[in-house]
């Protein structure tokens, strides 16, 4: 988004002014919602376990998350992946007969 969109000079606004507290707004809005046990970083599991299942190549989420390890990526998210150890899997598949080249 170019900077003439900006509707404030804040990142993070309500009616014009800076948002003092998000955790606070944060809270606020969950609550309303009726839900539980969601804290902000539900919101940034859920954000990736949705690119993950949507085939986003994990090489964009690790930069996406901006995680400085990528073996956190792999190890919690991976295996939200359609494809993910597809192949090893195929290989166990036996009820295509002796001759299962895929």
């Amino acid at each position: 988004m170019s900077r003439s969109a900006a509707l404030s000079d804040y990142v993070i606004e309500w009616h014009g002014k800076p948002v003092q507290n998000i955790r606070k707004g944060f809270a606020r809005a969950v609550a309303s919602a009726g839900l539980r046990d969601v804290g902000m970083h539900t919101l940034r599991h859920t954000a990736a376990v949705h690119m993950v299942e949507g085939g986003t190549v994990i090489g964009e989420v690790i930069q996406f998350l901006g995680h400085s390890n990528p073996s956190i990526t792999f190890r919690v998210y991976a295996r939200y992946s359609p494809t993910h150890l597809r192949k090893a899997a195929s290989i166990l598949d036996f009820s295509a007969g002796p001759d299962n080249s895929r």
